[in-house]
Formats: structure tokens, sequence, C-alpha cells
């Protein structure tokens, strides 16, 4: 309602766009969060007394640039206030349980009868359908359903699951909701028509799922193509790829997690520990995989004692020698801050409010060359309330009807994938799901992800192939080029995610394109960056949570850094730091999740006037900004949050427990959930009138106390009968379940009965279920089709772009392309 377009070159991307947040849990403010980082206003709706989360370390990071305003929304003439506000916007996000926004009348029907022009953003828990759809959104309820807290279980010493502290559900959903956002005011310029748009935490966690899913299927459908194994039995690495990526002590007592897991860079990385004699010795020659498990163990902790031979900086000094032999440092903390590669590319900012000191704290999530966002300070609680009071009531125009349309929301966007594995091509079938055509050009053999599992090849990148056409060409030649210029002058954006220096040697460098097609969208997604220090580094998934702190981050600080470790104690203390850091969620899939954001933005800001662009992201920055608790520094900041020594959870009111035949895990950690979780319980310990327990300071002060109150309680009953029982009372509990994470999802009473899945047909493996779109709408359909296989769609594609049979035929001939 308050829309201005750019004209011309504008310095922010969405100016104009209104955006009212009613949230107060961490997956809307983040997702507002990047609205205002790129000139959206922004009002965040507090309840009186503040958001909650202001005592989070990261408020004022999320909370930057935007307005508050607080609101009782029991009291007739506040709701009023918040009515007339979420009516005048051009997007309003919730994040309320199903049913909580209808009944305060603030619900999308409500308000899209006031302006049909409103994009209307939930986020939930679960889904607005299912069993869990009344399920409290509380992100550890959605990981113990689905294995990921059983999943964490290897980083702690005891049995049983375990809490992560990083917030990949809520990170995700923000991300899953702004894919939503985006594409849903893309689609407004054609039909000046907002929509519902819907999304869930629980969604935004089966982004972080690479390939399990996969494996399963291929399991089920064809016994015998390959036995699943656990990644680790007995406390011992059962494949060889733990090896290539594996985290050893450093002479010093520093943590590395090493980088190998091409050929290439895996035999100099045995060069590098004085261990490639192995290649030549039949004993040995099979590495990193071995049958019998002595031999892998006696394998395992040669490789350990070779890197506990050198120091840190010895280290460095192989990484400096050998571009090829690379090993990131466990980071602590705030440390990221002075990657050398966060300061080269201008990731880490100083923001200065009044006379107080610098706050270090992350830029916006994406870099855009024409319209580039910006950082600001966090309005204190209530600063706007007097503006924003006094706003008018919006016109009432004729709403209409609201159809549902057969379009998806991105139709008639063409996007062009240079790009492997999964963390930035992910990204792009995300955007095939809402509609646009994806053009992957590969190499020859295809992308190196089809064959991560060599026992049957294509499995590993299924879902990250779908819903793509492939054309497989060599980019190293003249002819091959020619192909992606004459593809790309046509497209409408560009992602590539090479190390620092292919693009260029390939000559589809953002200079080259753009003059191909001045345009483009062009967005640059590598592992660390185009340039720099450490732009030529491989970069997988652990060594990026090594560097960004995501394993220490979990890991609380129980994992020692000790230069005397025994090493048996190496290897536990390895295996944990591992699991620590890529338990579930891993910097793939953030990584991913942000491309496509990315790429959503900059057609959104060309489509609002900007023209073409560059753009960059990474997995590096973006994995930073999914822990921007520990990503900001400024004096007075609160810590961040522990889950404690034995990784149970929070506090008494949100953790885990140990029930007769299982584990559960609690969430009540308001009053009012208190009220209903002590009154459930009644009869078994009276913990409403004991004096201890009477109100949130007296419960905070006594936690030890009332967690081993309730420690005995629920050892006393079976973990599915207390979900049950705490369920009908409302109270936000449910049974741990073991995984792995596809269970519940392929359960028809589970993510089927969710609509989280869906059936397609694969050329070589026939039909299978897949992971439905991560966003619904109201009126856009989406799309879920299949993968493609290498070079499936190379001569329909370069037939449509001009090219006869016959030149088709000889450029396959002589290796140009493979049809």
């Amino acid at each position: 309602m308050g829309e201005e377009r750019i004209v011309g070159m504008s310095p922010e991307a969405l100016s104009g766009i209104r955006v009212v947040g009613l949230s107060n849990t961490i997956a809307g403010v983040r997702a507002s969060q990047l609205l205002a980082d790129f000139g959206a206003e922004v009002v965040e709706i507090e309840p009186v007394g503040g958001s909650p989360l202001r005592i989070d370390p990261a408020w004022p990071l999320w909370d930057r640039r935007k307005k508050s305003i607080e609101l009782d929304l029991k009291a007739p003439e506040d709701l009023e206030v918040a009515g007339r506000l979420a009516a005048a916007a051009d997007v309003v996000i919730d994040t309320f349980r199903p049913g909580v926004a209808e009944r305060l009348g603030l619900g999308y029907e409500g308000l899209a009868s006031r302006n049909p022009r409103l994009v209307y953003t939930s986020i939930t828990g679960f889904g607005r359908q299912g069993p869990l759809a009344d399920l409290q959104g509380y992100e550890p309820l959605a990981l113990a359903k689905i294995g990921g807290l059983q999943a964490f279980g290897r980083m702690v010493e005891r049995p049983g699951p375990a809490m992560p502290v990083i917030q990949y559900g809520s990170f995700s959903a923000a991300q899953t909701a702004l894919h939503g956002t985006l594409a849903a005011l893309y689609e407004r310029e054609a039909s000046g028509r907002g929509q519902w748009v819907e999304t869930s935490v629980l969604q935004g966690l089966a982004a972080h799922d690479t390939f399990n899913w996969f494996v399963r299927v291929i399991s089920e459908k064809f016994p015998g193509a390959f036995t699943r194994a656990a990644a680790v039995v007995d406390g011992v690495p059962s494949g060889g790829l733990a090896f290539r990526l594996v985290a050893g002590l450093t002479a010093d007592g520093r943590w590395l997690q090493f980088s190998q897991t091409s050929e290439h860079l895996f035999r100099a990385f045995m060069r590098a520990v004085g261990l490639d004699w192995m290649f030549d010795d039949p004993k040995w020659c099979t590495l990193p995989d071995f049958e019998d498990v002595a031999q892998r163990v006696k394998y395992w902790e040669m490789l350990l004692e070779a890197i506990h031979s050198r120091t840190l900086a010895e280290w460095q000094a192989v990484f400096d020698d050998d571009p090829n032999v690379w090993g990131e440092l466990y980071r602590h903390g705030i440390e990221l801050l002075d990657h050398p590669q966060m300061i080269h590319d201008g990731w880490v900012m100083d923001v200065v409010e009044g006379s107080n000191p610098p706050m270090r704290q992350l830029a916006p999530m994406v870099k855009m060359s024409k319209t580039p966002g910006r950082s600001g300070t966090a309005p204190a609680r209530n600063a706007n309330a007097p503006e924003l009071r006094a706003r008018p009531a919006p016109a009432v125009p004729d709403s209409g009807t609201e159809e549902v349309s057969c379009r998806a929301p991105l139709e008639g966007v063409t996007v062009v994938e240079l790009s492997l594995y999964y963390a930035a091509p992910f990204g792009a079938t995300i955007l095939g799901e809402l509609g646009a055509r994806v053009i992957k050009l590969e190499p020859l053999a295809g992308d190196q992800h089809r064959y991560m599992l060599p026992e049957f090849p294509e499995t590993a990148a299924i879902k990250v192939l779908q819903g793509k056409e492939s054309v497989a060409v060599d980019l190293a030649t003249d002819e091959g080029r020619q192909i992606a210029y004459d593809i790309i002058a046509r497209a409408d954006a560009v992602l590539q995610s090479y190390r620092a220096g292919a693009a260029e040697r390939l000559g589809v460098d953002p200079d080259r394109l753009m003059a191909v097609n001045p345009n483009l969208v062009y967005l640059t997604s590598p592992g660390y960056g185009s340039g720099g220090p450490c732009g030529h580094r491989p970069a997988y998934a652990p060594t990026i949570a090594a560097a960004a702190g995501m394993g220490w981050r979990n890991a609380a600080g129980t994992i020692p850094e000790d230069p005397g470790m025994s090493l048996d104690d190496m290897k536990a203390n390895s295996m944990r730091l591992r699991a620590a850091s890529s338990g579930f969620g891993h910097p793939d899939g953030f990584a991913s999740l942000g491309v496509a954001t990315a790429l959503l933005l900059g057609l959104v800001a060309r489509q609002r006037g900007a023209g073409g662009q560059t753009m960059k992201t990474s997995m590096l920055s973006t994995t930073a900004h999914a822990l921007a608790d520990d990503m900001i520094d400024y004096a007075g900041r609160w810590p961040a949050v522990s889950a404690g020594p034995d990784f149970y959870g929070l506090s008494a009111l949100y953790r885990l427990y140990e029930a007769a035949d299982g584990w559960i895990f609690l969430a009540a950690p308001t009053q009012r959930e208190w009220t209903r979780f002590s009154a459930a319980i009644e009869d078994r310990v009276d913990i409403a009138r004991d004096p201890r327990f009477a109100t949130a300071d007296e419960r905070q002060r006594h936690n030890q106390e009332l967690a081993e109150v309730l420690r005995r309680v629920f050892l006393d009953g079976a973990a599915r009968a207390w979900e049950e029982m705490l369920r009908k009372a409302d109270v936000g509990c449910v049974e741990v379940c073991s995984g792995p994470y596809e269970d519940w999802l392929l359960d028809p009473n589970g993510g089927r009965a969710s609509g989280f899945v869906t059936e397609t047909t694969h050329p070589l493996i026939g039909d299978h279920p897949r992971l439905a779109p991560l966003v619904r709408f109201s009126r856009s359909a989406t799309r879920a089709d299949a993968a493609c296989l290498v070079g499936q769609h190379t001569r329909s594609v370069l037939s449509e772009f001009g090219y006869s049979n016959d030149r088709i035929d000889e450029l396959a001939e002589r290796g140009i392309i493979r049809c």
C-alpha cells in the first residue's frame, strides 16, 4: 500500500515496501530483518513490556532499522491499531499457532478483504494441517519429531539425545518464509493481488538433508543395491568419507577440520601427512575404505597422530605451500568475525549508535552491486508508538474474489545454474519449485554430486536436481562457451559457485556474462569467496561449520583443547566435535536457502526498476548469519545461551527428560504454559503450590531443583503417554523419535498427513516419494518435478536455441556436448 518503485539506480531494493511483524519468534524477526536491511519499512508489533527476544544477544542485529510499537492485542483499542497497521502493509509476517490470528481478527482473509494486495506470510512449527498442526512451534519439538535431537546424541558421552543451541529450524524457516514472500511480491506485479504464503519450522529443517532420503528410497526400491550402514559403529567411523573429512588436534591444542573429499585433494592430504606410500601398499591400497575394523582404527590413529605432529602455525605453512591441502580451525564464539575471508569480503561491519562504542556485527546477508543493503541500529521499546498510532486507516478497495491460479509465481523466469554439489544448486532447485525454468550447465561427466554414492550413481544428487534441465557441455572449449552465451543471453538469472578464478578461466565470470546480457541477475555464491585469502580453498560443510564455530557453539566448551590428550581421547573427542558440527543441520542447508533468498531478492529488485546487477553470498557468510547470536560484539552483550554440560536444554521447562521407555522434550517456558503444565501433572506432584516455583523468578532461582522434581516424575511413565497427556492439556511435549528424519515425513500419519510429501517419477528409478515444495500459496501453484539425468535435455535445449540436429550431432561427436 505504501509501495514506491525504483527509478534508475536505487540505494535499496525494497524501498517503499511496508512490513508488519506479528511475531515474537526468532523465525519471524529474522525474516523481517532481511527485508529491513534492504529498505522495507518494518514495524514489529511487540507485547507490552517488549519482545521476549530482546534479551537475546543478537537482538540489535535482528531488529536493526525496524520500528517498534507495543500493543496489547487483548485490548480493543490496541487491537484496532494492529489491524490498521496490518491492513495498510504490503507484507504481514505471522508466527502465531494456526487459528490465533484469525480469532484476533488479524488473519489473512480479514486483512485481505481490506487490502487485496497484501502478501500474508505465516510461519508455524508444523504446518496448518496434519496431526501436529496445533502443537507449539518451538524448534526442539520439531527436531525431536524428526530425529534431530537423537542425531545430536553423538556429541555427548551419556546415552540418549542432546539439544543443540544453534537455531537450525528458525533460521531456515525464516529463509523459506522469505522465498514465499519475495515470490508473492514478484507475482503481485503481474496479477495486482497478494496472497497467503505458508511455511513451517519443520519444512525449513527438511532443507538440510542432502541425500539420506534417497538412500532410503533406493534401498527400499532395489533391495541389495547397497546396504545402509550407520556412520559410526562403536565409536569408529564406518566409511572412508569420515577420514577424508577428519577432525584432528594439533600439537599446540587446537582442533582442525580437514576437507579432502575429491581424489586429487585426498592424495595431496596424504602426501602432507606422510602417508601417501599407502596407495602402493597392497595392505592399505583401498584407503580410506577398509572392511576390517581393526585396520580402519589403525589407519584413523595414524591420521590423528600425523595431524598432532604439527602445531597450528606449522599446518598453516603447509596450507600456504599447497592449496590442495586445507584444514579449518574450529573457531570459538565471535572468532569468525576475525576470519580473514570475512574481513576481506566486507561481511563484518561496525555500527555506531550515539556516543556508544562501535558494535561489531554482520553486514546484510546479500551483497548487491546496484541496490546494496544497509545496516543500522535497533529501536528502543515502543520508540515509534506515537507515529504509528496516528497513522490513518487505509482506504477499503473492492476485494473481489480470490481464485487459485494454475500459474507458479516465477513462471516465465529462466535461471542458468553454473554450480556443483548442494550448497548453491539447491537454491536454484527452490526457484524451480516456485515456477522458474532452471537450466543446469554441467560438465560432460556430470555434477560430481551425482556420484557421491558410487554404488548407485545419481542417488546422492536426486534432491538437488529436481525440476531442472541438464545441458552437459564442456565450457573449456570456445564452442561450449558459445552455447552458454546463447542460453544466458535469454536468461533472467545466473547462479555461479565455482572456486576463485574458475569462472574467469571458463569465460563465465560476471563481467563477461553481464556484457552478454546486461539485464541479468548474476549471483556468485562460493564456499568462501570469489577472491581473497581463502577464495581458492575447497569448501565443504564440515570445514565451513568449523570455521563458523558451529561445533564449539553446540559443544559449549565441553571438548578439551589439551595438547597432551591421549590417542583414545582424541578419537572420542574428534567424533563428538564432528557430531556437534553436523549432527543434523549444516552449512550446505543454510547456504542453499540463502542462495534462493538472494536470487529472489535480485529478481524483485530488477522488476522494481533496478535492472540487472551482480550479487554475492557465500557458505561462510550465510552460516555466520545462522549463528547470529554469536556473531555480534558490543559492550554489555548478554552471553549466548547454553544447553548445559549435559545438553539437556535451556531450563527445567525447556529441556529433555528421560521417560520409562525413551525420552521426551518439554517446552513450557511461559507463564501461561506453566499454569497449564502444573495443572496437568498435579495428581503426580503439586508444583503449583510449591513456594520455590511460585513465580518465574523463583523458578529460575530454583531451576535445578525443579528439573530434579520433574526428572523423577517423567521417569514414571512412557514417552508416548506423556506426549498424549500433555498435548491434551495444550502443553508442548513430544516423544523424541530416533529418526532418521524421513521416517516421520514418510509416515501416512506424519509428514504425508501434513502435506509435506508428494510423488514424482525419476527417469532412472521410477516412481518415488519426494519432499513437496517448502512453501505454499493460496493462489499460486508450485512444482514438484523429477530430477534429471546428465545431458538429458542437451538436445532439446540446443534445438530451442537454434542449433540444428546435424550441428548437435557434430558437437556431441567431438566431445563438446553430451546428449
